[in-house]
C-alpha cells in the first residue's frame, strides 16, 4: 500500500480508504429498515485493514442508519491502528443539537473518539449562514477538540467550486472531502488549493459514484499501451495520480472489489504526466461530444410531468459517448420504481422514465442549445428501457 502525507496532520494515510456506505445488507421481509450484514461487512473491513488501508469513513445515515455500528464491530482490535471518519449532518444551527448528534455517532461507533470529524455536505450559505455563528456548530466543535471527542475538523463539500475556496480560508478545517474524477473535474482548482494551503484531501467517487465500475472500451482505451483490466482501474488510477489527492475513498461492496482496488493503491507512478495529459485530451473531446446532446444547465427544468430531462439525457451520454452502457440500463431501470416506494438520494430527484412526456415543447422552447429533447427522449427510451 502507497502512503501519503495527510496535509499538515502530520499523519500518513494510504492512498485509498474505504468507504463505508456500501455494506452488504441483510434481506428484509417485515417490511423493517434493511441492516447491515455484520457476518460479511466485518471480515470485509478486516481484510481492508490486512491489505494497510487505514482511513475508514461512515456516517449517520449510510445503509439505512446501520452504518456506523458495523464500522463500530469492526474497529474491535484495530482501533489505534487506523483512522476514523464520520459526518455531523449540521441540521441546524444548536450548538446542543450538533452536540447530541456526536455523542450519537460516538455511541453508535462504540468508541471514544473520531479522527476526523465532518461537517457534512456543507455548502458556503450554509457554513455562513447556519455553521459559523456564535454559539453554532463551530463552537460545538472548538469544545469537542478541546475534549477530545473529537481529533481534527474536516468538511465535505457538495456546492460550486468557486464556493470551496472561502471555507478552506475560514482556517477551521485540517481536511476536505470532495468529488473528483475522469467524469467530473469541476473541483481541480480546489483540489490544489486545498492542498496548497495544508489540507488533507480525500476524494469520494473516485470511480463516478459507480459510473466508471462497468466495463467501457472507451475509458479503458484512452491508455491502450497499459493494457488495464477494468474501467475502475483507469478511474483509480487517474485520481490517484494526481498529487493533491491524498486518499481515494471507495465504496467497496465485496472482497473482489476490495483486492483489485488495494492492488491499485499500491502502485507508484499511476501516470505519467505525458499520460495525465493526453487522457485530459481525450476527456475533454468527449465532453465536447456529450454536450452536443445535453449540457446539463437545466434550463428545461422543471417538468411537469415529473421527468428529470437532464438526469435522463445525461444516462444517455453515459451510453453514446462513454461506452457506459450496462450502468446506463441500471440507472435508468430505477425510473419504473412506484414513486412512494423511492428512498432518494439527496441530491438528485430521479423523476420518471422518459416515456411519459407528452411532447408538450417546453422543454425545448427553453433549452438555449435549441436540442430536440423530445427525440433525444424517444431515443433514450427505446435504447435504455
Amino acid at each position: 500500500m502507497v502512503y501519503k502525507k495527510f496535509g499538515n496532520t502530520g499523519l500518513s494515510m494510504s492512498a485509498l480508504g474505504f468507504g463505508a456506505m456500501r455494506f452488504p445488507m441483510q434481506s428484509s421481509t417485515d417490511g423493517n429498515p434493511k441492516l447491515v450484514d455484520y457476518d460479511l461487512a466485518v471480515p470485509l473491513v478486516h481484510r481492508a485493514f490486512e491489505l494497510g488501508v487505514n482511513y475508514i469513513d461512515s456516517a449517520p445515515y449510510y445503509c439505512g442508519s446501520d452504518s456506523e455500528t458495523a464500522v463500530g464491530m469492526a474497529l474491535k482490535g484495530w482501533r489505534d491502528k487506523v483512522y476514523l471518519s464520520t459526518k455531523n449532518p449540521v441540521e441546524d444551527k444548536d450548538y446542543d443539537n450538533w452536540m447530541k448528534r456526536l455523542e450519537k455517532s460516538l455511541r453508535k461507533l462504540d468508541t471514544d473518539y473520531i479522527d476526523f470529524y465532518h461537517m457534512w455536505g456543507i455548502t458556503l450559505k450554509a457554513f455562513r449562514e447556519n455553521i459559523d455563528i456564535k454559539g453554532g456548530p463551530i463552537d460545538a466543535a472548538k469544545k469537542a477538540l478541546d475534549e477530545g471527542l473529537i481529533k481534527h475538523l474536516s468538511f465535505s463539500f457538495h456546492d460550486k467550486p468557486e464556493n470551496l475556496m472561502p471555507i478552506i480560508d475560514s482556517g477551521y478545517f485540517e481536511s476536505v472531502l470532495l468529488q473528483y474524477n475522469l467524469l467530473d473535474r469541476s473541483n481541480e482548482a480546489g483540489l490544489a488549493y486545498a492542498k496548497e494551503k495544508g489540507l488533507g484531501t480525500v476524494i469520494m467517487g473516485p470511480v463516478g459514484g459507480g459510473r466508471l465500475g462497468v466495463p467501457s472500451g472507451v475509458i479503458q482505451g484512452l491508455l491502450a499501451e497499459r493494457k488495464l483490466q477494468s474501467t475502475a482501474e483507469m478511474a483509480l488510477r487517474f485520481v490517484l495520480a494526481n498529487p493533491d489527492a491524498d486518499i481515494a475513498l471507495s465504496g467497496m461492496e465485496n472482497l473482489d472489489m476490495l483486492e483489485e482496488n488495494a492492488k491499485i493503491a499500491s502502485i507508484e507512478g499511476h501516470l505519467t504526466e505525458a499520460e495525465m495529459a493526453q487522457v485530459t485530451v481525450m476527456m475533454e473531446e468527449n465532453k465536447k461530444l456529450a454536450e452536443l446532446y445535453c449540457t446539463g444547465c437545466k434550463y428545461c427544468m422543471p417538468c411537469d410531468q415529473k421527468i428529470n430531462i437532464p438526469h435522463i439525457l445525461s444516462l444517455m451520454n453515459c451510453h453514446r459517448v462513454y461506452d457506459l452502457t450496462d450502468y446506463a440500463c441500471q440507472e435508468y431501470k430505477k425510473l419504473y420504481i412506484d414513486m412512494a416506494n423511492r428512498h432518494l438520494p439527496w441530491e438528485i430527484e430521479w423523476g420518471v422514465d422518459a416515456s411519459k412526456c407528452i411532447e408538450c415543447g417546453i422543454c425545448e422552447e427553453k433549452c438555449p442549445q435549441n436540442l430536440e429533447i423530445i427525440k433525444q427522449l424517444k431515443e433514450t427510451h427505446e435504447t435504455l428501457g
